[in-house]
């Protein structure tokens, strides 16, 4: 994993810079999302270990791509093709995604329930954790009924747990130290 993550780091990064400088930092999270779809499309997925010369690989991968992919785009992918990297695209739309949500002071925050949230709820969540991150935010909400009641809430490396089912397993752990 920490090999997949240093060898896209350097494509996400250089995609960043050159998306900022155009302003076309959206455009660029879009092309890269999906240029990551293609590449975990079971079709094209086997094709990525070197099965075909990296010119070929990169025209087929443009051709499936098509106009999806503005000509910077396909000149990442080209130079990708050609150093057997296509295969990380998914880490590398991962990481240009961090590096937007750095830049515009933006967060995801995961929030799974023991209930479906009301949009006031959804509305409270956002705005206590804005207040404490000091960033917008961005909540995608689910739904587990294993939790039994409450929810639990991840926002980068902060993790949340008011869950009935986190307070269970803390009590265990404290009666059985």
């Amino acid at each position: 994993m920490a090999e997949i993550t240093t060898i896209a780091r350097p494509y996400a990064k250089a995609a960043f810079d050159f998306a900022i400088e155009k302003d076309a930092v959206d455009s660029w999270a879009e092309m890269l999302n999906f240029a990551a779809m293609v590449s975990e499309n079971e079709t094209i997925k086997p094709l990525l270990s070197g099965a075909l010369a990296s010119n070929q690989l990169a025209k087929l991968f443009i051709e499936v791509c098509g106009e999806q992919v503005n000509e910077q785009g396909q000149n990442l992918l080209k130079v990708m093709a050609e150093n057997g990297r296509l295969e990380v695209l998914p880490a590398v739309s991962q990481q240009f995604v961090e590096l937007r949500n750095v830049w515009a002071k933006e967060i995801e925050a995961n929030v799974v329930s023991a209930t479906e949230l009301t949009a006031e709820q959804q509305q409270d969540i956002s705005v206590s954790l804005e207040k404490r991150l000091t960033r917008k935010i961005k909540l995608n909400c689910s739904i587990d009924a294993s939790l039994i009641a409450g929810l639990i809430i991840t926002a980068g490396d902060l993790v949340i747990d008011g869950s009935v089912r986190g307070k269970i397993s803390r009590l265990s752990d404290t009666l059985q130290s």
